[in-house]
């Protein structure tokens, strides 16, 4: 019996009958019981890089490139534009020997602004698009120092009194001189704002019709 006992693993043991195993703790499959360190410089594995990452960079370029095309096409659009608007100005070369008037009456002869680069900026009392460009002559002015003069030319007015009171209208804190309708002609000037460019020696260097900004009223003038 107690051989038997002993064969059936202790059954028979008081000791040993109230005593019970704690079962093993078991981890699912798919989980190792062991993991190895990582290897060192192993991090994360980066994604992929598809067709279209790799075309991005190149598309960024042509962007820049359209934009590029763009602006050239532009530039040469309003240059092409600004020579045709002013095809019957006057060409590079000698000023007429015209004399103009100050507001109070005295004749100021175009001789006698030479020394430095010189705006003619000729506009009319009535003309709105003067009026948008009265400031950007002052600016220009003010950039130009004492390099170069801009002068306000007023034409096609009826008389003095128009002239001085759009000039306190806008502002104008530039010298005012008056053209007569023989100045206007010598000049061909048939629209307004029309503005010459001399240079210090009183030549004509080029000219401009309708709007300009400042930063080209400058270039045109001291370039």
């Amino acid at each position: 019996m107690h051989g038997f006992s002993a064969a059936l693993g202790g059954a028979g043991d008081p000791e040993r009958a109230g005593r019970t195993r704690a079962p093993r703790a078991r981890l699912p499959p798919f989980v190792s019981q062991t993991s190895a360190p990582p290897e060192p410089g192993n991090g994360p594995s980066q994604p992929r890089r598809t067709w279209r990452d790799r075309l991005a960079p190149l598309r960024d370029r042509r962007r820049w490139l359209g934009l590029g095309r763009d602006a050239l096409l532009l530039t040469l659009l309003l240059g092409l534009l600004g020579v045709w608007q002013t095809r019957g100005h006057l060409p590079a070369g000698s000023a007429p020997a015209v004399q103009l008037r100050s507001l109070g009456g005295e004749p100021v002869a175009l001789e006698s602004l030479r020394g430095k680069p010189v705006l003619l900026a000729f506009w009319a009392p009535w003309c709105g698009v003067c009026r948008a460009e009265a400031g950007n002559l002052s600016w220009a002015q003010r950039l130009v120092g004492d390099r170069a003069r801009v002068i306000a030319v007023a034409a096609s007015f009826e008389d003095v009194a128009q002239v001085e009171a759009a000039v306190r209208a806008q502002g104008i804190d530039l010298p005012v001189l008056l053209a007569d309708d023989q100045a206007q002609a010598a000049f061909r000037v048939d629209v307004f704002p029309t503005a010459y460019f001399l240079d210090a020696g009183g030549r004509v260097k080029r000219s401009a019709s309708g709007y300009t900004t400042t930063l080209g009223l400058v270039a045109r003038l001291l370039f």
